[in-house]
């Protein structure tokens, strides 16, 4: 029997008791953020031997060039022609939707002009740009997630990235087609046989071999986790993610088996994954948890899953639909299912969610790799303010501000009155000097 927490919201304890389900302990290990600090201090400072180095100690892989960590050009559509028929056009009608949701998704440049009053002919607006050139994160070896670079570089090249440099370590020299394929497919440009923290070090300050890059994205384990969050500021990240959550609303309605599937599905990441299912049908929850009992043994990771729902599960009851939404918002979940018969009619009532399943037939997993939207998705209670990846975050702002010299007389007094009330005059004098000068006046350096 699966020891999975069962909580209701009648009884007088279920803050605290939901409190502590969802209390998530990251406190940094000091053995990995010791061993991260070093590698990255060492990488910055010797740059491709210490790559070489790492390769041979980590991935037992002897090299004698920093060139032979970088992957052939042709190797990419290589692995890509080399699929299963099935596996590849699976792997392509995937990254078809992904790119087709994305490009809906770019922001745009824009700008206007007052035409009016003292502030005629001023020009105000925003100039988007992309990034120049991203790095990708990929795990590596036995691990094979190609939907987590359809899902990262998609969004970059759509954004215009001009670059994309994927790392992926390769134990024992160990190389995964499917990966490589989805980096054909998305068009990543230079694939590097690099992992840990000795990557996102190369990516971060780069080395004679490896360029730097001006973001990083893409998970990994502990060690990578501590090098993007000390890199972070040199370079930019994609977030600091937490253990995978799934949280399901049903009205009672949806087959017990598919909910435990849906379950499972999140619990087989990680011990520490997170999966809740919310109900006011007390009957159905029990059917749940039996067809969680009766599935498991079926499962090839049941160990993990397991662990995961009795550490950080529960099966929860609550008094109607509007209180399970009301704790959706408390929990603001990585991934909500809302498993109900008019799941549309109940979206205004969800305010804080990685991303959205509406209806009963609507799986998380097709999320995770083909509906078209990101995977990489805010955890831990994040989504209260953050959003998936997406194209914009692959694009920059920049303001853009033309002041004619009319609107220099009315805008600077304003400028110099609250300069001055903060004390600070080269700012109020420079405003100033514009009112009192209707015409530019060269210098006499200027002259000469």
């Amino acid at each position: 029997m699966i020891a999975i927490r069962r909580l209701a919201t009648s009884d007088g304890d279920f803050a605290q008791r939901l409190d502590a389900l969802l209390a998530f302990e990251s406190a940094q290990d000091a053995t990995v953020e010791a061993t991260v600090a070093a590698i990255l201090a060492d990488v910055r400072q010797r740059g491709d031997a210490a790559l070489l180095e790492y390769t041979h100690r980590f991935d037992r892989i002897a090299i004698h060039s920093a060139s032979e960590l970088e992957l052939a050009p042709d190797e990419l559509q290589q692995a890509l022609a080399s699929l299963p028929e099935k596996q590849r056009a699976a792997l392509t009608a995937a990254a078809e939707r992904i790119r087709s949701y994305h490009q809906r998704q770019a922001l745009q440049s824009w700008q206007y002009e007052e035409h009016d009053g003292p502030l005629r002919g001023t020009l105000l607006g925003q100039k988007v740009t992309p990034l120049e050139r991203v790095g990708l994160y990929v795990p590596g070896g036995k691990a094979s997630y190609p939907s987590s670079v359809l899902m990262n570089a998609i969004p970059a090249r759509v954004a215009g990235v001009a670059e994309l440099i994927m790392v992926v370590p390769t134990p024992d020299g160990e190389r995964n087609p499917l990966v490589l394929a989805a980096a054909a497919l998305a068009g990543v440009d230079r694939v590097f046989t690099l992992g840990g923290a000795q990557a996102v070090a190369a990516l971060a300050y780069g080395t004679k071999t490896v360029p730097k890059v001006d973001k990083i994205v893409g998970p990994g384990n502990a060690y990578v986790a501590a090098a993007k969050r000390r890199v972070f500021g040199i370079v930019g990240i994609d977030m600091l993610a937490g253990p995978s959550e799934i949280l399901i609303i049903s009205d009672g309605l949806t087959s017990p088996d598919w909910l435990a599937m849906d379950l499972f599905s999140q619990a087989e990441h990680d011990e520490l994954a997170q999966s809740i299912l919310i109900s006011p049908n007390a009957e159905h929850l029990d059917r749940v948890a039996e067809a969680l009992n009766r599935l498991l043994p079926t499962m090839p990771r049941q160990q993990i899953i397991r662990a995961a729902l009795e550490k950080r599960g529960a099966l929860i009851l609550v008094r109607d639909l509007a209180e399970a939404c009301r704790i959706a918002n408390r929990i603001a979940p990585e991934h909500l299912e809302l498993s109900l018969a008019n799941a549309e009619d109940w979206l205004t009532h969800i305010h804080h969610a990685g991303a959205i399943f509406i209806g009963p037939f609507t799986s998380e997993s097709l999320g995770d790799y083909c509906a078209g939207p990101n995977h990489v998705l805010p955890t831990s209670g994040s989504a209260r303010f953050s959003s998936p990846l997406g194209v914009y975050d692959f694009q920059k702002r920049s303001s853009l501000i033309r002041v004619s010299q009319r609107a220099a007389h009315a805008l600077g007094d304003i400028a110099a009155t609250l300069a001055y009330g903060e004390g600070l005059a080269a700012h109020a004098r420079a405003a100033e000097y514009r009112q009192e000068h209707d015409t530019l006046s060269p210098s006499p350096a200027s002259r000469l």
